[in-house]
């Protein structure tokens, strides 16, 4: 059950916008267990496993008045030790017994404050990004393969920037100044020339109906450069590696949604990358000096049938570095499909059992390293 607390004085540093008025806090979140069985093609892959996870995070958030408020999502930020080859994160779901220890690290996933006031808002901290239903971040960050949602599970769906929304004719334009990454490139000895270098990307989009369809175009583009996130293996000894560094992409397309048919519930997303740049000659990975160039593209088609939720994903990208002898093409193919059973439902808490079921397939072109992954799973999860 959600619970309303009125707590003036742990608020009234921050209350000022409303200081003869206490603060109004509401607590909930959601409890998940999943059984995961993950099978491989043998040929290239490691053998079959059985995962048992769980995962907690609690929302919290206070209507400081006058439109001001606050939010926090706390959950698990237990990072992967980088000589695993691992990005870390995970979802916040944590794995029981996973290399012979079960360490919970708890970490403000979300944290921001803003304000809303007529048709325009303003928000600043750890934003939320919505990034399972919305690609664009998994094409940028992702390029080599950027499906089976990476962005949600690696870097738990939430970018430090700020937010600026207005409602601008029949639709709403959101403007969001963020940082991908505190990685500082070309820095030299010279006073103050790496204090700009970190990754700083914009993203603009705006969403409205035309014929009761909702469309929202977009585009996200990188201020300086920064890396991908994708991993490659780079020299003799297979240190992991970004797959490109030094890059500035952009990535523009739509996401559509509300075309039904009858009870059946249509969407779909397309978005194209191009990046170049040139890889920093002092770095430690990659390659020194590179002429990075790549282009890529994700074409999403998504289908809701009452419980039923699946979609497709078509992802291509093209490599045409420097490095390269000749060009490069990445091949891959995603299906997630799940199905949602209300078990108990009541005023303030819902379980749900949901079985669900991730197909990933990749190719490089050289079949030694095309690859096949099927997850089956089995969540349980309770909010309140």
């Amino acid at each position: 059950m959600k619970k309303i607390i009125s707590l003036a004085a742990l608020f009234a540093a921050i209350s000022y916008a409303a200081p003869a008025t206490a603060a109004t806090i509401t607590v909930g979140g959601d409890i998940s267990t999943r059984v995961r069985a993950q099978t491989y093609d043998k040929a290239h892959q490691a053998s079959d496993d059985l995962y048992w996870q769980y995962r907690v995070r609690l929302n919290g958030s206070a209507d400081l008045g006058d439109g001001f408020f606050a939010k926090v999502q706390v959950t698990n930020e237990t990072p992967l030790a980088p000589s695993s080859g691992k990005l870390g994160g995970g979802g916040g779901w944590q794995t029981v017994g996973y290399g012979n220890s079960e360490l919970y690290t708890i970490g403000f996933s979300q944290a921001y404050f803003g304000r809303a006031y007529g048709d325009s808002h303003y928000v600043a901290g750890r934003l939320p990004l919505n990034s399972t239903n919305n690609p664009i971040f998994d094409l940028t960050l992702y390029p080599k393969n950027p499906l089976d949602v990476p962005t949600t599970t690696f870097q738990n769906d939430r970018l430090f920037g700020a937010n600026w929304g207005t409602k601008v004719g029949n639709g709403d334009l959101n403007l969001v100044l963020g940082v991908f990454d505190n990685i500082v490139g070309n820095n030299t000895t010279s006073t103050g020339d790496g204090l700009l270098n970190d990754g700083y990307a914009f993203v603009a989009s705006y969403k409205t109906e035309i014929g009761g369809v909702t469309v929202e175009p977009q585009v996200l583009t990188a201020i300086t450069k920064f890396d991908s996130v994708t991993q490659e293996t780079f020299g003799a000894s297979g240190t992991s590696a970004p797959w490109h560094q030094g890059v500035r992409p952009w990535t523009f397309g739509a996401n559509v949604s509300g075309i039904n048919v009858g009870d059946l519930k249509l969407g779909a997303s397309a978005f194209y990358n191009i990046a170049n740049g040139t890889t920093p000659t002092n770095t430690a990975y990659a390659v020194p000096g590179e002429k990075v160039d790549y282009t890529a593209y994700l074409l999403r088609l998504k289908a809701e049938y009452g419980p039923f939720l699946a979609w497709y994903d078509h992802s291509v990208a093209k490599d045409k570095s420097s490095s390269l002898a000749t060009e490069k093409t990445y091949t891959n193919n995603f299906v997630w499909a799940q199905y949602q059973f209300k078990a108990y439902e009541s005023k303030g808490a819902k379980l749900v059992i949901q079985p669900t079921l991730r197909y990933l397939t990749t190719r490089d072109g050289d079949t030694a390293n095309d690859k096949n992954r099927l997850r089956s799973e089995l969540w349980a999860s309770v909010s309140f």
